[in-house]
């Protein structure tokens, strides 16, 4: 199987037709999966501008509830209905800002899966957890309560994102890279049953187009989650390019 590689939009890019330009001016390399994760409101015109490509279109949330009187809340089958295929879950940004457990995002992932949807679920360490050497112990906790039981029934993604790393321009090194999504691997293969070969981990957290082929060297690395280098066309491109 080739990298995945997907673009975290984020609360960014607009307007509506600058989304729908940006979206078909992406480059396809041939056995490269290639997601877009555009906030809510333009998942409908992503998914249309990308339709008949090997691009896919990703949520970046979605409610650990089927339907109901949730205000504000959409649900994973909803998502499925306007084309989407993936769907972000406890990227660290929820995890902090929204004050989400390792419980909601298993809820999530769950609904997700129920759903039709493959959920990318976003694991990592603080730089204080790190600095405390409790980076392993911190990430096999979120891993092991991260994942739904309904794991073993559809596929799913994991994405190891070390918080100190996104948005700082500091990635760890290939070795530290190496060995944590070695030690999520086997973590996650405990937790589901499933031999590692059939689990995938994402890297994400200051991928650019200078270390994305450095990045996806590493064994272990499924393909990258990347942020704000998604926002710039041409860097993106290089990026697909190196996978």
């Amino acid at each position: 199987m080739g990298k995945i590689i997907v673009g975290n939009w984020k609360m960014n890019v607009g307007p509506l037709a600058q989304v729908r330009d940006w979206a078909r001016a992406i480059s396809l390399p041939s056995a490269v999966e290639v997601v877009l994760s555009p906030s809510t409101p333009f998942l409908s015109t992503v998914s249309a501008a990308v339709e008949g490509t090997n691009v896919k279109v990703s949520a970046q949330d979605c409610s650990s509830q089927p339907e109901g009187a949730f205000t504000g809340d959409v649900s994973a089958s909803m998502l499925k209905d306007v084309g989407v295929s993936y769907v972000i879950i406890g990227h660290s940004e929820r995890r902090q800002g929204h004050g989400e457990t390792s419980d909601d995002v298993r809820k999530k992932a769950a609904q997700a899966i129920k759903a039709g949807l493959i959920p990318i679920i976003c694991i990592g360490e603080s730089e204080q957890e790190r600095t405390q050497g409790k980076a392993m112990d911190v990430v096999r906790k979120q891993v092991m309560e991260s994942i739904p039981d309904e794991a073993t029934k559809g596929k799913i993604l994991l994405a190891y994102e070390p918080v100190w790393a996104i948005g700082s321009g500091k990635t760890p090194s290939a070795d530290d890279i190496r060995q944590m999504h070695g030690h999520i691997l086997s973590v996650a293969a405990q937790r589901t049953g499933l031999a590692p070969e059939r689990i995938s981990v994402l890297y994400g957290g200051s991928v650019k187009a200078d270390n994305a082929a450095g990045i996806m060297a590493v064994p272990g690395v499924a393909g990258v989650l990347v942020g704000g280098a998604s926002l710039k066309l041409e860097e993106f491109n290089s990026i697909l390019r190196a996978a």
